[in-house]
């Protein structure tokens, strides 16, 4: 791996020293845009208290990312600060508040308000490379709620990966297929590499249908991991649309798998519905499968720039995993959470 490594770097190098040096006036392009969101949550069928255990306080929730605090909470500020010239850019995305450093705290080495941070260099209006951190080309949802229906954040998005640094290629095929390829430090180390294990990336696109690819050994585990994921959507008609995730991933026999569809539904200029149905599950050889199914139904209601999302949550496992309002042991956990999300260019 470390041999493909420099043999990359020597490619870019190539491509780069053959492209023509004639200056051109650049067209730049400044911006500072991002969001700030907050949220209420309640479990609807179990307590809300916190509770206390060797690894610290914790609340009973649905066991994914984000959105995990019962009562009011905060969610994040995202300030996205960019530079787009005619050829060269950067992006510095920086993070403050609970959701967004549960994100990096993931990103093993991130500092605490980084989420991602690249320059890159289009060479052609068919080949661009981006060096840094950069969130995952993997799944259906992100880091940001703004680029979500649901608030809370599926199975499948929760065991990551969140985020990469490398070097990656973005190439244009043709109109329709688009083809990117990356080396990249073990997954989640996002600004240092203990071990000299490195990991490869690739996503083949057609339109929007995207078929992603990570493989690589990753630091504290000798085996290499394999990821394969499926992320897409339609439009099946003027105000239906359908979104589709699956995903699965295996390192020595152990892993996780899913797949989850994201009908949605606008009925106004203002108002959507949208629901997320997912089935997701452990497996580990010789042992059974450890899977939940969980539906979230979510509104979201826009007044200018600013989205209001109610949300009704069921997540429900194959073995007992809550307490219901008596702290008797149940499979199901019912919940409501109401967040605003603003967002800002």
């Amino acid at each position: 791996m470390k041999h493909l490594i420099t043999i990359t770097f020597l490619l870019v190098f190539v491509a780069l020293a053959a492209q023509d040096t004639q200056e051109e006036t650049p067209d730049k392009k400044f911006s500072i845009s991002g969001s700030v969101d907050a949220y209420f949550r309640t479990n609807l069928t179990g307590p809300n208290e916190a509770f206390e255990d060797e690894e610290g306080t914790f609340f009973l929730n649905p066991g994914t990312s984000f959105a995990d605090r019962s009562g009011f909470s905060l969610g994040m500020a995202n300030a996205i600060i960019s530079y787009e010239g005619s050829k060269v850019g950067f992006v510095a995305d920086l993070v403050f508040g609970p959701r967004g450093e549960d994100a990096v705290f993931l990103s093993t080495g991130s500092s605490n308000i980084v989420n991602q941070l690249y320059a890159y260099y289009q060479v052609t209006d068919k080949l661009k490379f981006t060096l840094g951190n950069f969130n995952t080309f993997l799944g259906y949802e992100v880091i940001s709620p703004v680029g979500n229906f649901n608030y809370s954040t599926s199975y499948m998005f929760s065991n990551g990966p969140f985020s990469h640094s490398g070097l990656k290629a973005d190439i244009a095929l043709s109109d329709d297929f688009s083809l990117m390829l990356a080396i990249m430090n073990s997954t989640d180390f996002t600004d240092i590499n203990l071990d000299g294990s490195y990991t490869a990336g690739a996503q083949l696109g057609y339109k929007s249908q995207f078929l992603n690819f990570l493989y690589g050994n990753q630091t504290g585990n000798s085996e290499a991991t394999f990821q394969v994921d499926y992320t897409g959507g339609t439009d099946l008609g003027d105000s239906f649309f359908l979104g589709i995730n699956a995903t699965y991933n295996d390192t020595d026999g152990s892993g996780f798998y899913g797949a989850a569809l994201y009908p949605q539904y606008t009925l106004s200029e203002k108002l959507a519905l949208g629901l997320r149905a997912e089935y997701f599950g452990f497996h580990q050889e010789d042992l059974d499968d450890d899977t939940v199914f969980a539906a979230t139904l979510s509104a979201n209601y826009t007044i200018e720039d600013l989205t209001i999302i109610p949300e009704i949550r069921l997540d429900s496992w194959s073995e007992d995993t809550y307490f219901d309002n008596d702290l008797e042991p149940s499979k199901s956990l019912a919940s409501f959470l109401i967040a605003a999300v603003y967002k800002f260019n």
